[in-house]
C-alpha cells in the first residue's frame, strides 16, 4: 500500500476559531442588511439568525463527535465515506467543493463592489459588457484578481501563516463592528425609533422569520471549515465542538449588531425604498460621514479577507482529501516541498474563482444561491454519519470497535438531520419564502449533470480500490473505527 500524504500540525485553537467565525462573517453581514430587512424587517432578521444559529449548533454536535473520531482533512467527504461508502462520499465532496469555491469567488467580487461604492470614478471605467443587466468594468476584475492572488499566496506559504492572519483579521473586524454600533447609537439623529416597524407590513412575522432561517446554511457556512483543517490541529480534537459553538454564537451576535447599526442609522423602510447599491454604506456615511464609512469599510474588508482566507484553506483541503483517495486527479494531493501545504488545490481554487468577476455579480449570485443546497446536503451527511455511530449498547448491531454508546447525542444527530432536511425543503419547495430562482435551479441541475458525468468517468477507478486501501487513504486507518467519547 502506497504511502499516504499528510499535512503538518500547526494550527492553534484560536486560529481555528477565527477560521470558523471569519468564514461565517463575510461580505453579506455588511452588504446585505437592507436587503434582508426588506424581506423580514429588523426583528425578523435578528430572530431568523438566532434560530438559525440554534439549528446550526444542533448540527455542530455531530461535527464535534466526528472531528474527534476522524481527525482528517476532507470533513464531510470523509464522514460520508465512513457511514455510507464511496459513492455518497463523492456526491458529498462534489457539492461541497462547488459551495466552497463559489464563496471564494463571491468574496472576491464583493471586494470589487466595495471599491465601486467608495471609489466609483476609479472603478466605473473601461466598461467591457453587461451580464444580466450588471455592468462589468475592467478595474473591478483587476481588484478581484489581485485579492485572489494575494490570499492564494498566503495559503501556499503556510497554514500557520494564514491561521495567524485570520485571527488578526477577526479581532479587527469585531472591534470595528462594536465601535460602529456604539458610534451610530450615540448620534442624536439615530436611535431605536428608526427600527420600527419591526416586521414588513406586507407579510406575516412567521413568514418573515422563516425566510431568514432558510439562509442559515449560507449565513453560517464556515464553521464546517473546522473539520477540513482537523488534520492540522496542534491541539486535542476534543476542543473542536466548543470552538465551533463559540464561533456560531459570535457570528449570530455580529450579524445582529450590523442589523441594529443599519436600522438605527436611518429608517430602514426608507433605505429599502431608495434602492441604494449599498444601503448600509449610504446610511452610515450620511449619519457619521467619512469617519463612519471608513470604520464600516475596515469591517467589510476584514470580513472579505477572512472569507477569502478561510474558504481557500478549506477548498484546498477538501480537494487534497479527495485526491488522496483518488476520487479526483492525484496532483491535488501533492504538498509543497517547502511549506507542506496542498498547493495545487490552492492554485486550482484561485484559478476557478478568477473567472467569476468576468461573469458579473448577478450571474454569480445565481450559482452561490444554488450552492446553499450543496452545503446543506453536506450538513445532512455529517449528521447521518454521527447518527450511525451513536448507538445504545442494547441496540441491535452494536459494535464496540465502531459505535459509541451515546443515545442522548444520537437524538441531537437526528435533530441535525431534520434541520438539514428543513433547510433543503425551504430552498427547493415551490412556494417557500426561500425557494431558489429559476437561474439558480438551472445552475443546480447543470452541476448535478456535470457531477454525474465526472463520476461515471471515475467510477471504475474508484471501485477498483479495496475497502482497506480507501480506509487508509481517507481515514488514515486500515480499519474503520470511531473513537469513544
Amino acid at each position: 500500500m502506497e504511502e499516504r500524504a499528510s499535512l503538518n500540525r500547526t494550527l492553534k485553537p484560536h486560529w481555528v476559531w477565527a477560521i470558523a467565525l471569519g468564514s461565517a462573517i463575510g461580505w453579506g453581514a455588511f452588504v446585505q442588511p437592507v436587503n434582508w430587512m426588506s424581506t423580514a424587517g429588523p426583528l425578523g432578521v435578528i430572530l431568523g439568525f438566532v434560530i438559525g444559529a440554534l439549528l446550526m449548533i444542533l448540527i455542530a454536535v455531530s461535527y464535534g463527535f466526528l472531528i474527534k473520531s476522524f481527525p482528517v482533512s476532507g470533513g464531510e467527504f470523509a464522514y460520508a465515506f465512513a457511514s455510507l461508502g464511496r459513492t455518497h462520499a463523492f456526491i458529498c465532496g462534489w457539492f461541497l467543493t462547488l459551495g466552497y469555491i463559489c464563496i471564494v469567488a463571491l468574496n472576491a467580487s464583493a471586494l470589487a463592489l466595495m471599491f465601486k461604492f467608495v471609489f466609483p470614478k476609479f472603478v466605473e471605467n473601461v466598461q467591457l459588457y453587461q451580464v444580466a443587466s450588471w455592468n462589468v468594468y475592467l478595474p473591478e476584475i483587476i481588484i478581484a484578481t489581485v485579492a485572489l492572488a494575494i490570499f492564494g499566496y498566503f495559503n501556499v506559504k503556510a497554514a500557520s501563516f494564514s491561521g495567524r492572519l485570520q485571527f488578526i483579521f477577526c479581532c479587527v473586524m469585531i472591534g470595528a463592528i462594536v465601535f460602529l454600533t456604539f458610534m451610530v447609537g450615540a448620534q442624536p439623529g439615530a436611535g431605536l425609533s428608526n427600527i420600527t416597524p419591526l416586521f414588513p407590513t406586507d407579510t406575516t412575522a412567521f413568514a418573515a422569520i422563516i425566510s431568514i432561517v432558510a439562509i442559515a446554511p449560507w449565513a453560517y457556512v464556515g464553521f464546517d471549515n473546522v473539520p477540513q483543517a482537523a488534520e492540522e490541529f496542534n491541539f486535542s480534537t476534543k476542543k473542536a465542538f466548543g470552538l465551533i459553538v463559540f464561533a456560531i454564537i459570535a457570528a449570530a451576535a455580529l450579524y445582529s449588531l450590523m442589523i441594529i447599526a443599519t436600522a438605527m442609522a436611518a429608517p430602514w423602510t426608507g433605505l429599502v425604498d431608495a434602492g441604494y447599491i449599498w444601503g448600509t454604506g449610504t446610511a452610515i456615511q450620511e449619519l457619521l460621514g467619512t469617519t463612519g464609512l471608513l470604520v464600516l469599510v475596515i469591517a467589510l474588508s476584514m470580513g472579505i479577507f477572512t472569507g477569502l482566507n478561510g474558504f481557500i484553506l478549506s477548498s484546498s483541503r477538501l480537494l487534497f482529501a479527495m485526491a488522496r483517495a483518488k476520487f479526483i486527479p492525484e496532483a491535488f494531493a501533492k504538498v509543497h516541498p517547502k511549506y507542506k501545504t496542498p498547493y495545487w488545490g490552492i492554485i486550482f481554487t484561485v484559478i476557478i474563482a478568477l473567472f467569476a468577476p468576468w461573469f458579473g455579480r448577478e450571474a454569480l449570485l445565481w450559482v452561490v444561491d444554488m450552492s446553499s443546497v450543496g452545503v446543506t446536503i453536506a450538513y445532512f451527511y455529517a449528521c447521518y454519519a454521527a447518527f450511525s455511530f451513536f448507538r445504545s449498547k442494547n441496540s441491535s448491531g452494536f459494535n464496540p470497535d465502531i459505535h459509541t454508546d451515546s443515545p442522548f447525542k444520537k437524538v441531537f444527530a437526528l435533530l441535525g438531520m431534520v434541520a438539514s432536511l428543513v433547510f433543503l425543503v425551504l430552498l427547493l419547495f415551490p412556494g417557500s419564502p426561500a425557494f431558489l430562482g429559476v437561474e439558480s435551479r438551472i445552475a443546480l441541475v447543470a452541476w448535478i449533470v456535470l457531477g454525474l458525468i465526472f463520476y461515471l468517468m471515475k467510477r471504475k477507478q474508484i471501485n477498483n480500490l479495496s475497502q482497506e486501501e480507501l480506509n487508509y487513504l481517507i481515514l488514515g486507518d486500515k480499519e474503520l473505527k470511531a473513537k469513544k467519547d
